[in-house]
């Protein structure tokens, strides 16, 4: 079975993208997508806990952390479910997103369906910034644009 997913990311500027999620059975989930109006550089790129816009990407809440760890990057042991790492945009302002993670999910307790997809304004640090922010956010700083994850037919 493949579960197919969606988001519509929009802010209140440039920032403004599609980027959507495939997952086969239990396995990883593929991210892919592209999102323009940003500047060269990297952008943390993360799962927040709640699907509520109501206030932009502030209601969104924190990192989606159903186990309570620390932030950390994809790769890492220790990281919330929701750390995607980062999406590297070009110098024509687009970022191409492609990526596999077989810590999130489209089912079960991991699911990130009806949570929100945040594009951060700062490259984050993974969690080795050596401070408090850095075990919490990444550092990634203020949130660009954001849309709510829903089930893609």
């Amino acid at each position: 079975v493949t579960t197919k997913a969606v988001c519509v990311l929009k802010g209140d500027g440039p920032v403004a993208g599609t980027v959507y999620f495939e997952q086969k059975g239990d396995g990883p989930v593929k991210v892919s997508g592209r999102i323009k109006g940003l500047t060269e550089g990297l952008y943390g790129f993360h799962v927040h806990q709640f699907g509520d816009n109501t206030q932009g990407s502030t209601s969104a809440g924190p990192h989606f952390n159903p186990q309570s760890k620390k932030h950390g990057g994809p790769q890492s042991e220790e990281r919330h479910v929701g750390d995607v790492g980062n999406v590297t945009a070009h110098k024509d302002g687009v970022a191409d997103v492609c990526i596999e993670d077989s810590v999130i999910s489209l089912t079960g307790s991991n699911s990130i369906i009806g949570r929100t997809m945040v594009i951060h304004e700062k490259v984050d640090d993974l969690g080795q910034g050596g401070n408090e922010e850095s075990t919490k956010t990444g550092n990634a700083g203020g949130r660009l644009a954001c849309a709510v994850i829903g089930i893609a037919p």
